[in-house]
């Protein structure tokens, strides 16, 4: 049984991590990366909310390289302004999380550039990011991309016939089917990383069942899952534990390219980092290469 924790993360001095969300598992990454050294961009909407981000992180480590940069992830536009900002600001960029995420909108609702809401934001957008982000990972030390998946994402296929939920939308069905995307374009850029000579090591991660406002956020407070959220919160480990997981994979030496880290108890809902299982359904390789395709002809972006 695995028990990392994170008096084990190792010292991340001298290296330069964006991390997408300002709450959350988002704000647990970017405290705990600032604590251990990283100079760490949180990229985040929502310029109040990053606001509040940094000041509490800056709070709790004074001395912390730590700074907040706008990034929308259902906008295309303002994923490659955030970009050509990095571009012209920094030198590599050696740890990428792509994490942030919206949970079960109700009702369908799309992105500023028309598709929905959970694939644009969830995938499409890390995706575009990732791609744009390529020149500063490959210039990178030892650079790492991990990004988040979820136990949602056994349930569901791609269903490259209603990709966008048009036909029919189901909310927990649309966001399962974003985060299996999250972990196949998580597996398909290590194959395309060792194709290519990229040199980046890219990783899966989910948090299990962690206490965020993912939930509520997403399906509204009054909702059934925002109800189970705030009056049931104890079913739910800590955000900090959620982010364990993904602090593993974006560091140990232990966590290997292609690999995917969730935790290790209940059915992998909660307890210490450890490797998850990959759904039968996420390893069809012909699948992910279809997907690759569709995201760059989506998104315009390619990985060059």
């Amino acid at each position: 049984m695995s028990d990392w924790a994170l008096k084990d993360l190792p010292s991340q001095s001298e290296r330069v991590a964006i991390v997408t969300g300002t709450g959350g598992l988002g704000f647990e990454d970017a405290l705990a990366l600032t604590q251990a050294g990283a100079e760490v961009i949180v990229a985040g909407r929502n310029p109040a909310r990053g606001a509040q981000a940094i000041a509490a992180i800056r709070q709790k480590s004074p001395d912390g390289r730590v700074r907040f940069e706008i990034l929308d992830l259902a906008s295309l536009a303002s994923i490659a302004a955030f970009a050509e900002r990095m571009v012209g600001d920094l030198k590599g960029v050696d740890l990428l999380i792509n994490n942030a995420a919206v949970m079960n909108p109700p009702t369908r609702k799309t992105s500023s550039d028309g598709y929905e809401l959970q694939f644009a934001t969830n995938y499409l957008g890390h995706f575009a990011l990732t791609a744009h982000l390529l020149p500063l990972l490959r210039r990178g030390r030892e650079p790492r991309v991990v990004t988040l998946s979820s136990v949602a994402a056994r349930s569901e296929r791609i269903d490259f016939d209603d990709l966008q939920a048009e036909r029919a939308y189901r909310p927990m069905a649309a966001y399962s089917q974003s985060k299996l995307a999250c972990l196949m374009f998580a597996l398909e850029l290590q194959r395309r990383s060792d194709a290519n000579g990229w040199g980046i090591t890219s990783l899966a991660a989910h948090p299990g069942i962690s206490r965020t406002d993912l939930l509520p956020n997403g399906s509204g407070r009054r909702s059934f899952a925002g109800i189970m959220r705030t009056y049931l919160w104890f079913l739910f480990q800590p955000a900090a534990q959620g982010a364990l997981p993904t602090l593993y994979a974006a560091s140990s030496p232990l966590a290997s390219g292609g690999g995917y880290y969730g935790p290790t108890r209940l059915g992998e809902t909660r307890g210490a980092p450890g490797p998850a299982a990959i759904p039968a359904q996420a390893r069809d390789e012909a699948i992910a290469a279809r997907l690759w395709t569709e995201a760059e002809r989506l998104s315009g972006a390619a990985f060059q």
